[in-house]
């Protein structure tokens, strides 16, 4: 009887932890309570769009879907998607896996600009070790791309082939960038640092200053090198 008892108990401790794991792709009842939206659901671009504002289409050679991550992969030409909806003040996280060599991005904020055309503030992605952008400190993994730097010491990257998770929350002029949950960088959009980094990159010319646009949009780009995502969420604040 009493062995009866302990089994059931260890099972039922096992059906519990197994219940309590966190799916790919999917809110759980917090997020769902906090107001979080899926931008990725693990089965379908539903949400994104192309440059030109038509849908992603999912195929070989192009973005594709495996086993509940959107990929890029090596010689692919998929384009830079965007999210179909705009976003002010929020909380972004996402999963990204890339290859030795990687770099790409992810951009936020993104908007046509008066002078400079369409751009967004990037959440530098790269190998640091073999990309081939990963000369300047403003273009390694978590920088705002050719702005400011991330800080080293805090960064705690897992190897091309692993998983990495990342963070953007924008509260007003407020930025912070995290990775697998320490932050990497913290800015304030239009102080005299963020002015004086803005001045020496390729975006000195841009009006209005860049990144200080009111809201835009999410985009993921298809730049040198395979990438792969899953638990793209956003929060509006």
């Amino acid at each position: 009887m009493k062995r009866t008892i302990l089994t059931f108990l260890i099972l039922t401790t096992f059906a519990f932890a197994y219940s309590q794991v966190k799916k790919d792709n999917t809110l759980t009842k917090k997020e769902i309570r906090d107001h979080w939206k899926l931008l990725f659901d693990g089965t379908t671009t539903s949400g994104w769009t192309k440059g030109d504002g038509s849908a992603v289409i999912v195929q070989p050679g192009a973005w594709e879907i495996e086993n509940g991550a959107l990929v890029l992969k090596k010689g692919a030409k998929g384009g830079d998607i965007y999210t179909s909806d705009e976003y002010k003040d929020f909380e972004f996280t996402a999963d990204f896996n890339i290859e030795s060599g990687t770099n790409t991005g992810i951009k936020y904020l993104f908007q046509k600009y008066e002078q400079g055309g369409n751009l967004g503030c990037e959440f530098q992605i790269i190998d640091d070790v073999l990309g081939e952008d990963n000369k300047l400190p403003n273009h390694l993994l978590g920088s705002l791309y050719d702005v400011l730097p991330p800080i080293e010491a805090n960064k705690k990257i897992n190897q091309p082939g692993e998983w990495n998770s990342i963070r953007i929350l924008v509260k007003g002029n407020n930025v912070q960038h995290f990775i697998n949950g320490l932050k990497v960088l913290e800015y304030t959009r239009g102080s005299e640092e963020y002015r004086a980094g803005v001045a020496k990159s390729k975006f000195s010319k841009v009006q209005p200053l860049f990144g200080t646009v009111e809201k835009g949009r999410f985009q993921l780009q298809d730049h040198h090198g395979p990438v792969t995502y899953k638990n793209l969420k956003v929060r509006p604040l």
